[in-house]
C-alpha cells in the first residue's frame, strides 16, 4: 500500500498488480474480466476499511474464554456508479456481507464527456452509514464528483471512493471537489486521450464487464 498523499492510497500489493495486468489485457474475455474486477474490489476493500473502529467482546473458543475484537460504530453501504460499478459490488459484499447497496446511474455525454444522472436509489439511512463509492475507472472525475455531490446532499459524511484505475486529472478533480473524500486505486495511469479514456487504462470497463462490445 502506497500513500500518494494523505487522501490517495495506491493498493500496490503484488497480487493486486498481477491481477490488474491480466485485467488490462485486451485478450481477457468478459467472464474472466468480471471475476478479476470482483477480486480486485475485495483486495481494495481491505485497505478502504483499514480504519474501521473495533470494540472488545467476550467470546468462548473451544478451549477457553477470551476477549476478541469486533467492529463498532457506523454501518456501511456500497454505492456503485452504474453501470460499470456494479462489477465491484460483489467483491465488497464478500468482505462486508451486511452492507446495504445504493445505486447511482450516470452516463457520459459522448460530446461533452460530462456526467448525466438518470437514476438514484439509496438505503433510507444512507446518511448514517459509512459509504464506499465504487467505479472501476476514474477518468475525468466528472461522474465521481457528481456522485459525491449527490451523496453529500443526502447527508453522507466522510465518503470513500474505490476505483481500479485512475488518471491524474480525475484524482485532482475529485480531491478539489470534496474536502475529505479518500480515493483508493490500484494504479495511477499516465493521462487521458482525446476521447477521455484513460491511457493505458483498460478500455471501456462497462462493455468489458457485460460483454456489450
Amino acid at each position: 500500500m502506497t500513500e500518494m498523499n494523505e487522501r490517495v492510497t495506491v493498493v500496490d500489493h503484488p497480487m493486486v498488480q498481477h491481477k490488474l495486468s491480466i485485467l488490462r489485457s485486451k485478450d481477457t474475455p468478459s467472464n474472466k474480466f468480471r471475476a478479476l474486477v470482483k477480486e480486485l474490489a475485495l483486495f481494495e476493500g481491505y485497505e478502504a476499511t483499514r480504519d474501521l473502529q473495533l470494540e472488545p467482546v467476550h467470546i468462548e473458543t473451544p478451549i477457553c474464554g477470551m476477549t476478541g475484537q469486533m467492529l463498532k460504530g457506523k454501518k456501511m453501504a456500497v454505492v456503485p456508479i452504474l453501470r460499470a460499478g456494479i462489477g465491484m459490488v460483489d467483491g465488497v459484499l464478500e468482505l462486508i456481507p451486511a452492507a446495504r447497496v445504493g445505486h447511482l446511474g450516470m452516463y457520459r455525454d459522448p460530446k461533452t464527456h460530462e456526467p448525466i444522472e438518470y437514476y438514484a436509489k439509496m438505503p433510507d439511512d444512507i446518511a448514517n452509514r459509512q459509504v464506499l463509492i465504487v467505479d472501476p475507472m476514474l477518468a475525468t472525475g466528472g461522474s465521481a464528483t457528481a456522485a459525491l455531490a449527490y451523496l453529500r446532499k443526502q447527508g453522507v459524511q466522510h465518503p470513500k471512493l474505490m476505483v481500479l484505475v485512475a488518471a491524474p486529472v480525475g484524482i485532482k478533480a475529485v480531491l478539489e471537489a470534496d474536502p475529505d473524500v479518500h480515493v483508493y486505486t490500484c494504479a495511477i495511469d499516465e493521462k487521458l486521450n482525446k476521447d477521455a479514456y484513460i491511457v493505458p487504462g483498460l478500455g471501456d470497463a462497462g462493455d468489458r464487464i457485460f460483454g456489450t462490445k
